[in-house]
């Protein structure tokens, strides 16, 4: 679980939000809870995950999205809105991030709400096929504080933060176990989303408010180790949770081509 510790990051989230186009030095996030840079820069990530400036930059890609789909502005003048210089180094950031490119995923919708309805008609959701399981076997069960009916995402990523393709995920179409097979030795964080059967496209490209949750502690695979039966509780979103920035449905895309060569076999 994520520590409710410093709760003045607290003030500081909400500082950046509504100050998400100014410049947001370190100096001036430290400042405005009076804290020096060094000491305000370490408990932030004690108590996000996340070092302060990885943050307001996963925020403003946040932004972006919202931006791309809901203005006519050009990419190029999003990418100055959220500080960008250059649309050569927004497009390679937001495309390593979200996982596409932003005129891509400006052009989604209806992919998203197609992928959706070919989820939704899918009768054989089971990824639990055959492999050599040559490296370690993560388990675990998906539990939600509230009701719920749909698609869950879940990843095993390299940050505490949903971004860039997971090293390992897969879709479940309910609550209740998973397991990711044949995981190499590493550092990993486990982050899983939901969507509800009904959802509107735009929804399922900007989930802002889907039910979430995430490790900031990591799930450490060495040789040869059992790892411990992982527990967890989707929730609705929380200050202190970063954005979702990959693209549900380029994950959801990506599940379904695995399911059907499988099924060609």
């Amino acid at each position: 679980m994520i520590s409710n510790r410093y709760s003045e990051i607290d003030e500081v989230i909400e500082y950046i939000h509504q100050h998400i186009y100014d410049p947001l030095p370190l100096s001036r996030l430290a400042s405005h809870v009076a804290y020096s840079p060094y000491h305000f820069a370490r408990i932030f990530k004690e108590r996000i995950g996340l070092s302060p400036l990885y943050y307001v930059s996963s925020l403003r890609l946040q932004k972006a999205k919202d931006l791309l789909l809901r203005t006519n502005m050009s990419i190029r003048d999003i990418g100055l809105e959220i500080g960008q210089q250059s649309l050569g180094t927004f497009t390679t950031r937001f495309t390593e991030r979200v996982g596409v490119t932003p005129s891509h995923f400006r052009n989604s919708t209806l992919q998203a709400d197609n992928l959706f309805r070919s989820l939704q008609n899918l009768n054989h959701w089971s990824e639990s096929y055959l492999t050599a399981n040559q490296y370690a076997r993560i388990e675990g069960t998906v539990q939600a504080t509230i009701p719920f009916e749909g698609v869950i995402l879940i990843g095993l990523f390299v940050k505490p933060i949903p971004e860039g393709l997971p090293l390992y995920g897969t879709l479940l179409s309910s609550l209740g176990d998973f397991c990711f097979t044949d995981v190499k030795p590493g550092t990993y964080y486990l982050m899983a989303t939901s969507v509800p059967w009904g959802t509107q496209a735009k929804d399922i490209l900007l989930p802002q408010a889907t039910l979430r949750t995430r490790s900031k502690e990591p799930i450490i695979v060495e040789p040869y180790s059992s790892i411990p039966h992982q527990q967890i509780t989707l929730h609705p979103p929380r200050l202190d949770d970063p954005p979702i920035l990959i693209s549900l449905p380029l994950l959801m895309n990506n599940f379904l081509e695995r399911v059907a060569q499988h099924s060609n076999r």
